[in-house]
């Protein structure tokens, strides 16, 4: 049998979220070791870590746009060359704050291009039977990445320098850009398109599906269940962009363990998103294609579950003062989150499949800025428990840390269970 042409579009957008999270990763866990070698305090190292969202932010909107009318192939691959380029160029040298300030500003700009211009080519390729599983297993590569970063960056660190980061970082982003190059197509105008409900029109690109300036906007920001999808994209990427930067410094200063002599342990939490994030698409497609709960019921029922169960890990983690208690409810917490990501990221393509650049632009704009938030507010509760004399090993100086996630998680899954929709709305 010929094996599918979207089956190799989604294992190598799969690869793409992979290598996009062994970077994130990789500069969190060498930046953290770069900067406690010269004391770089909390707060600042929380501005340098989240200077990468400001520049992600500026760009989630327009990489939507830009999909859209230039085809989500070539701008992933223009995303990949940018960041990939810098990471290959730039110091990593905690002195030289603005040249890092502008490096991760525009690795920032660039991997913001990338998610939007994902699901501009999900939707293109994938028909609707197969999109829950397809955006669980593409988005599940994230973690997947985040995980082996955790488990080999910190070793590479130690043995090669910070700045040895950087290079494999850049290489393997390189080296998808050549398989993309290679690889990727634009779906092309047959048969197998027709259950996305996408008009397949005559264009000088046939990524190109729809003309950019008939973007529904104003529907777009009165409708509830864009808000629900929104919000909900705000708080999981509040928690995960907080657990991703701040573990590491909560196993070193929280519980005074080193991240080398954890072993395997560090790498639980994203592993466990990975497994979680494909069971989520697996049961949303089959309690979709089996009819046992609507669309609309399928996205509420995930996302509900793994938002609530994620808010009571994040709410007794900082009760265990031991690795092993704290992996656990970070694995539990994270991998829950993931199992909701069935539920409100898949619903970018229930609602809008014509626009699914475009809104997954808008939402990953609060998921963004969520990191903006999160990171940096993360340094400054650290910042003011150390100015009130408050040891940063104590318990009570990292609750705010992880109750602030915990009850966002809780106020997101009653939105999305009210105001979402399975529908689509958007034409």
């Amino acid at each position: 049998m010929k094996f599918p042409k979207r089956y190799l579009i989604v294992i190598l957008t799969f690869f793409c979220t992979n290598v996009c999270y062994v970077e994130r990763m990789g500069f969190s866990i060498a930046y953290t070791v770069a900067a406690d070698s010269i004391g770089i305090n909390q707060s600042s190292k929380g501005m340098i870590l989240s200077t990468f969202y400001y520049g992600y932010v500026i760009s989630q909107i327009p990489g939507g746009w830009a999909a859209q009318s230039l085809g989500g192939r070539r701008i992933l691959l223009l995303s990949f060359l940018l960041w990939s380029s810098t990471c290959a160029l730039v110091p990593l040298d905690p002195n030289r704050i603005n040249i890092l300030v502008v490096a991760r500003l525009l690795v920032g700009i660039a991997q913001g291009f990338i998610f939007p211009s994902i699901h501009t080519v999900l939707a293109q390729w994938v028909p609707p039977h197969e999109r829950s599983r397809s955006v669980s297993l593409t988005t599940s590569g994230m973690y997947l990445g985040a995980a082996a970063g955790m488990l080999l960056l910190p070793g590479l660190v130690k043995h090669q320098g910070p700045q040895s980061v950087f290079l494999v970082e850049a290489a393997l982003g390189i080296t998808w850009s050549i398989l993309w190059f290679k690889f990727a197509s634009d779906p092309p105008h047959s048969d197998h398109l027709k259950p996305t409900g996408l008009p397949l029109t005559k264009s000088k690109d046939k990524g190109s599906l729809l003309n950019p300036s008939k973007v529904p906007w104003k529907k777009m920001i009165f409708s509830m269940p864009v808000w629900a999808i929104v919000v909900n994209n705000f708080t999981f990427h509040y928690a995960l962009y907080v657990l991703m930067n701040w573990l590491p410094t909560y196993f070193e200063l929280g519980l005074q363990l080193s991240l080398q002599e954890m072993g395997s342990s560090k790498m639980l939490p994203y592993l466990n998103m990975f497994l979680f994030s494909n069971i989520g698409g697996v049961i949303a497609d089959r309690l979709i294609t089996r009819r046992i709960l609507s669309v609309a019921w399928t996205r509420k029922f995930l996302n509900t579950i793994g938002f609530l169960i994620s808010a009571l890990a994040l709410l007794i983690l900082p009760l265990f003062k031991t690795s092993a208690g704290t992996v656990l409810c970070s694995s539990i917490s994270l991998g829950f989150l993931a199992l909701g990501r069935a539920g409100f990221a898949v619903n970018h393509l229930d609602i809008a499949p014509r626009h699914a650049g475009i809104v997954m632009g808008v939402s990953n704009t609060a998921g963004t800025l969520a990191g903006i938030i999160g990171v940096g507010l993360t340094g400054r509760i650290l910042e003011i428990a150390k100015a009130t004399d408050v040891d940063l090993s104590s318990p009570k100086s990292w609750k705010p840390v992880f109750f602030v996630p915990g009850y966002l998680c809780i106020f997101s899954s009653l939105i999305f269970l009210i105001f979402s929709g399975g529908e689509r709305i958007l034409e």
